[in-house]
This record gives C-alpha cells, sequence and structure tokens, in this order.
C-alpha cells in the first residue's frame, strides 16, 4: 500500500515551507525517494480568518495561485496530490465549511493549536469540530509546550473525538529531547493515529529512518497502519484503524502510566 503524507508545507511562497517552485519540485523530488507516493499540501491558515470575509478571500487566493502552481510542479514530476490546510486553532467555534480547510475535500481536517499552545478547555474546542461534523486531526501533539505538565491531556483529545498525528521527526529527535520521548510514549500507548513528514522542503526528509526506528522497536505493524492504512482511508474520507500499543522498552511503562493516566 503506497504512503501518504498530509502534513507539509510544499505550496510554494504561501508560508515557511517552499518558498518558490524549484523548492515545490526538490520537495516533491525527496517524498518519491522516501518512497511516498502522493501527498496532500497543507499550508498554514488561521482559523479565524473565516470570520472575516475580506481576509479569508484574499488568503483563499494566495493558496488558489500556489496550489495551482504545486499542480504544475507535480505534473512535471510524475507526482500526485491533493489539497488541504494546517488550520490553527487561534479562535473558539472554527468554521471549517469550506473544503479547502480540510483534508482532501473530506470530513478531516487537520489542526493545530496557535502558537505551540494548548489552550484552555482544549479537549471541548475539539468536540465542538467533531459535533459540527468533521473530524479532527491534532497535527504533533508531542510538540506542544509544557505537554509533561498536562498527564492525561492526549487521552482526553482522543476522547473528545480527535485523533493524533505524530511528526516522525520527533521520534528522531529533531525536535528536542522532549518531544521524542513522547512521540514514542504516545506509540507506547497505543494514542497515535497517523505519523507524518510536518515537511518545509528543506533538510532530510527522514521518512524511511523513522519507520527504521519504528520496526527496530517491533512496531512493524503499528509503522504500516501509522504510514499507509490510516492515511490512505483518510483519503476515503473513513476514521483510521486503532493502532496497537507499541512494544514497550524496558522502563518506558511506569512513564507512559505516569504520563497518560
Amino acid at each position: 500500500m503506497p504512503i501518504i503524507d498530509f502534513h507539509n508545507h510544499l505550496m510554494p511562497g504561501v508560508d515557511d515551507g517552499a518558498r518558490s517552485p524549484q523548492d515545490s519540485r526538490r520537495g516533491l523530488r525527496a517524498f518519491r525517494a522516501a518512497g511516498i507516493t502522493g501527498a496532500v499540501a497543507t499550508p498554514h491558515v488561521n482559523v479565524s480568518l473565516a470570520h472575516d470575509p475580506v481576509a479569508f478571500a484574499g488568503r483563499m487566493a494566495d493558496l488558489d495561485r500556489a496550489w495551482a502552481e504545486l499542480q504544475v510542479c507535480a505534473a512535471e514530476e510524475g507526482a500526485e496530490v491533493w489539497r488541504g490546510a494546517e488550520v490553527a486553532l487561534d479562535v473558539p467555534g472554527p468554521d471549517l465549511s469550506d473544503p479547502r480547510m480540510r483534508l482532501a475535500g473530506t470530513r478531516l481536517v487537520l489542526v493545530e493549536f496557535a502558537y505551540m499552545t494548548v489552550p484552555p478547555n482544549s479537549a471541548r474546542l475539539l468536540s465542538g469540530i467533531r459535533s459540527a461534523g468533521w473530524i479532527p486531526i491534532l497535527a504533533h501533539p508531542e510538540r506542544y509546550a509544557r505537554m509533561r505538565q498536562r498527564p492525561g491531556l492526549a487521552a482526553a483529545w482522543r476522547e473528545a473525538g480527535a485523533c493524533l498525528q505524530v511528526n516522525g521527526g520527533s521520534l528522531l529527535g529533531r525536535y528536542g529531547h522532549d518531544a521524542r520521548d513522547l512521540a514514542w510514549e504516545l506509540l507506547a500507548a497505543g494514542l497515535a493515529d497517523y505519523i507524518c513528514s510536518d515537511y518545509h522542503c528543506r533538510g532530510p526528509l527522514g521518512t524511511p529512518e523513522y519507520r527504521t526506528a519504528l520496526e527496530a522497536r517491533g512496531g512493524a505493524e503499528q509503522a504500516t497502519l501509522l504510514l499507509e492504512v490510516n492515511p490512505q482511508r483518510m483519503l476515503q474520507d473513513e476514521p483510521p484503524l486503532p493502532v496497537p500499543p507499541l512494544v514497550r522498552p524496558p522502563g518506558i511503562w511506569r512513564r507512559v502510566r505516569r504520563f497518560f493516566h
């Protein structure tokens, strides 16, 4: 089954990812070299823009242009791409009705908490998105500030109806020790639903490396679900299948229980 990456910044010139179509082409080539056969491009969008029709129309026009450019690049590179967004939840009551805000026009939407900070009542915010008919996929839960001071929060997000997407680079320590440890603990607790790259079209992509790291810990089944099966289900507008807890290395079980229970 092909690997689908649905968290990346391939669209040129619209955020802190690809700066130009040339960067987008290099990113698509990096994906192909890493065995990724399809990508949903997810530029940053603040959900508060949906409350300002003029500002929203302007942002969407910029993204429409970048999407057209990315499609040209993808055709030249023989790559398959879909459109989405990484939606920053910077206000409550998000309006996600525009299909360009969601992943490939499905019910599933990639969301993040603004400024890498968990807001008050975060589980209620995610529950409201689910109640509105959408399926929130929370990006990089392992990277938010002060997560270790909030035991049980990741489980609460899942109970609120959210899915969790871990950044593959976190498993390799590319965002620091805390993000690395939390990413592995999410996997050990069976709370992760997807792994994506969050690739910004520069530096190493790393997909083969984090797949190898998972397999080295006995996670071949989990790697297939996280990288292949569940992203493919997302494209089909289906929720993810459960991912079994990763076999815990010696000493990790006590940390997992303390953090998630």
